[in-house]
């Protein structure tokens, strides 16, 4: 399902990420699909208030934990830099979809990193 969201649809997620060497491009790709397949489900589920909103971004960042994986075998981890960029790059995704009241650090609770 393309994303609806002009905002979204031109958004570059985690281009800090890119742009450091430290972080592999098949892996980062691997963050910025789930972060897309989030925004797709925003879309296609339409969360009705905060509590639906936090289900999806806690089952995305649960994928990001598994994901915590492939950054260490390619010789990298999710580290300070990494974890600011996730976190914003959730933010950024409940502002675009009209959620700014939502609380940046509960979009992620479930997160290991």
């Amino acid at each position: 399902m393309p994303i609806t969201n002009e905002q979204v649809a031109a958004h570059r997620f985690l281009e800090g990420l890119y742009k450091d060497d430290y972080f592999p491009d098949r892996v980062v790709d691997r963050g910025r699909d789930i972060l897309l397949r989030l925004c797709e489900r925003v879309e296609d589920e339409r969360p009705a208030g905060l509590a639906a909103l936090y289900a999806l971004t806690h089952a995305a960042t649960e994928e990001f934990n598994e994901l915590e994986a492939a950054f260490e075998e390619a010789g990298s981890e999710i580290e300070t830099t990494a974890r600011e960029e996730i976190g914003e790059a959730f933010w950024f995704v409940a502002r675009a979809y009209g959620f700014p009241d939502a609380d940046p650090e509960e979009l992620i609770a479930p997160r290991e990193w």
